[in-house]
This record gives structure tokens, C-alpha cells and sequence, in this order.
């Protein structure tokens, strides 16, 4: 996409991103659970009308603005990998990451869609409802935060100082007990518990130094924060580890922050 493209896409995944936050906030308070779902044999997890009606309208107005671009979201049937296997650009879509957060009535839950051009996000927006809160990035245009009624800001990350003691943010609900046994190598200064990508968001902002992950994650569930962690840095980007289109679509261990 030339630049013109990119600024008109980013602008359509926000609107997309913030309507769907808004479909999923008439029923915060008030869930509908539809049933407990199996993710592609792993624990079960829920499923609502809430996760339902923002995947319909994020696919609806991604397929009517770009209907060549392919679609790999949570809430829908996943495409063989025989045939999607070579796609060079698709859209990864987490309609509402953070159900059990969403659930209890905690606001740290997001609408996170990404766009995946060959095996990297370059384009990752990341919403979280209740806060009106937005985290955006582009590839070659940073990383950003636009808190309600405010203008947006450019965010940044640095590698960590290890001598000054690390921040750790983890997940508020996948306690790991190989993440303490990870941890017990590095010299912790503050941890902080966080639900959905808002981790990524942290580390993106200088919140934390860190976020490992040492148990399995799906790649819907990180590539749109992983986007904004990776142009959060003053000059470049960051690195990470993290892969897109494998053939399970799943995630095994990772730690953010380090490269």
C-alpha cells in the first residue's frame, strides 16, 4: 500500500475497532453466554453474544471495504492451511480478547484486528471499550495512544536496564507456574497483572520492561498488540519472535521486551 492507502486503511480498522467496542458495551454489565467453546482442543473458553456481534460486524465492513483481503478471526470457521498457506496479506482478527475478563466485569478486554503482509503485522489496532482507549500502529509510522477526548500520542519502548531491576506485566488471568520459575533468573523490580493485548499496550508505552508468555496463546490473541509493540521504538522496531499463518495458528511460549 502506498501511503495514502495505509492512512486510509488505519482510519477504517479504528472506526471498525471502536464501533464494534461499542456493539459489545450494550451487553457489559449483562452478558449473554452463548455456550463453552473448545479452541481447537486446548481448555474451553466462552463464547457470547457480545464475541458473536462484533466478529459479524468486523468481518461485514472489512469484507465490503477490502473483499480481496482474506479474513482468519477467533469467531469464525479457521481456513484450511493448504489454502491459505501461501496468502501474502490477511486480516487477524481477536473480536473481543478477554472474554473471562469481559465476563467478571472487568474493563480490561479489547477488540484487536490486525493486518498480517507476509508473516508480519504491519497495520495492528487495539480498543478497549469501557476506557474509549486506543492503541494504534503502522509500520514506518509508530506507535499510538489516543485516550478519550484526548489527541493521540506517540508511544515509545526501550530495551530494559537490567540493573535497575525489571517491570513485568503478565496475564491477570493465565497465572503460570513456569512463569515463576522463569522469573526466578531476573531481578524483579514491580509486577503488574493485565487482561487481553493491554500487555503488549504496556510494554509499547514504557509501562513495563517485559511480558512473557510461557504458555500457549493463539496468534488472533497477539498480532494486532504485537504490531504496536514492534514500532514502539524512537528509531526502527523492535523485534519479536512471533510468527503469523503456521499451520495450527497457535503460539507456544514468547517474552516481549527483550529484543
Amino acid at each position: 500500500m502506498d501511503e495514502a492507502a495505509v492512512s486510509e486503511c488505519l482510519d477504517k480498522m479504528i472506526a471498525i475497532a471502536v464501533e464494534s467496542g461499542h456493539l459489545i458495551l450494550k451487553s457489559y454489565r449483562n452478558p449473554e453466554l452463548v455456550r463453552d467453546k473448545g479452541d481447537h482442543g486446548e481448555d474451553t473458553s466462552p463464547l457470547t453474544v457480545a464475541d458473536l456481534e462484533s466478529n459479524k460486524n468486523i468481518v461485514t465492513q472489512l469484507t465490503a471495504f477490502y473483499p480481496r483481503i482474506p479474513i482468519i478471526s477467533e469467531e469464525a470457521v479457521l481456513p484450511d492451511y493448504d489454502s491459505r498457506k501461501m496468502w501474502p496479506l490477511f486480516w487477524l482478527v481477536d473480536p473481543l480478547d478477554g472474554t473471562k475478563e469481559f465476563l467478571s466485569g472487568n474493563d480490561e478486554f479489547t477488540v484487536n484486528i490486525a493486518l498480517i503482509e507476509n508473516g508480519r503485522p504491519v497495520l495492528g489496532v487495539v480498543y478497549i471499550p469501557p476506557k474509549d482507549l486506543l492503541y494504534y500502529a503502522a509500520d514506518g509510522r509508530g506507535s499510538w495512544k489516543r485516550e478519550a477526548g484526548k489527541p493521540p500520542v506517540r508511544i515509545y519502548s526501550s530495551v530494559p536496564d537490567l540493573s535497575r531491576g525489571l517491570t513485568i506485566v503478565e496475564s491477570k488471568s493465565h497465572p503460570s507456574p513456569a512463569l515463576e520459575n522463569y522469573l526466578k533468573d531476573f531481578p524483579v523490580k514491580r509486577r503488574i497483572a493485565a487482561g487481553s493485548s493491554l500487555k503488549f499496550c504496556a510494554v509499547a508505552e514504557g509501562l513495563a520492561d517485559i511480558y512473557p508468555r510461557l504458555n500457549p496463546t493463539m496468534e488472533w490473541d497477539v498480532a494486532a498488540g504485537d504490531c504496536i509493540y514492534r514500532n514502539s521504538a524512537r528509531s526502527g522496531q523492535r523485534r519479536s519472535s512471533l510468527t503469523y499463518n503456521k499451520n495450527t495458528l497457535k503460539n507456544d511460549s514468547f517474552v516481549i521486551g527483550f529484543m
